[in-house]
């Protein structure tokens, strides 16, 4: 089990270097973002390249990472590609200065690359340690409902946001409509629940749920620290609206507005 969790360190330490590489001739640090659920599925393809007989049950865990990932990856591609370097970053960059790029390597890239490592622990254990009758285990079709069910309300609330924002009539606006009417970040909820039902069915595993640190980073990320707490702020300084759309609207858990 350690060479597994050694290699797939390697791994996600040499695609951050070569991105980091690729961000200082684009001058776009972003970019990371668009890595950060192909990066899942590098790890989840380094774990069952590596385990000598994967059972069905591993490659389940090894294709729903990959179909979270790459729905995940494309969407922030393309929103780069759009919009160039995001603001956060452009921030950080100014304020920086001339020791930016060496110091984005640690507090952006590799920094990413250890959480995704440690959110993916769930992942590698439960391929590596796999058993052969794991892929009718009634905790993993748990967490295969919890995934998908994470998976299309995430895909859905990312869809309608990007709709609403192509709409120049909707520029400056508030999005309350669809899944953003029961709460302001339906994408993030979502998220949620595809580490939770990822780490659920991995629970059918050996010793995978010790893992438990994964899901609870990526909710602690998501609620506590990157996600929701910037998105609100940013919200709140550029969108007058918002303030009455946050009064009447749950913050995470999808709730029926009030009034």
């Amino acid at each position: 089990m350690t060479w597994i969790l050694v290699a797939s360190a390697l791994a996600v330490w040499a695609a951050m270097t070569l991105l980091w590489l690729v961000s200082l001739v684009r001058h776009d640090a972003s970019i990371v973002d668009a890595f950060w659920g192909p990066g899942f599925a590098l790890v989840a393809g380094t774990a069952l390249a590596l385990t000598p007989a994967p059972t069905g049950h591993a490659v389940l865990l090894g294709a729903m990472t990959a179909l979270w990932a790459f729905r995940l990856g494309f969407h922030l591609l393309r929103r780069n590609l759009l919009h160039g370097e995001d603001r956060r970053y452009r921030a950080m960059r100014e304020a920086g200065g001339p020791g930016w790029p060496r110091r984005s390597y640690v507090t952006v890239f590799l920094l990413q690359g250890a959480l995704m490592w440690l959110i993916s622990l769930p992942l590698q254990v439960g391929i590596f340690l796999s058993p052969e009758d794991a892929l009718h285990h009634p905790l993993t079709l748990a967490g295969a409902a919890l995934f998908l069910f994470g998976f299309v309300f995430e895909a859905v609330a990312d869809a309608q946001m990007w709709r609403f924002k192509r709409d120049p009539a909707h520029a400056g606006r508030v999005m309350d409509r669809g899944l953003w009417r029961f709460s302001r970040h339906p994408n993030y909820f979502g998220e949620a629940c595809v580490w939770w039902g990822l780490w659920l069915a991995a629970c059918a595993s050996p010793w995978a749920a010790l893992t438990v640190c994964g899901p609870i980073i990526v909710t602690v990320l998501l609620t506590r620290v990157s996600g929701v707490p910037m998105a609100e702020r940013n919200m709140r300084e550029t969108r007058p609206e918002y303030r009455a759309y946050a009064e009447r609207t749950s913050t995470f858990i999808p709730w029926p507005p009030k009034g």
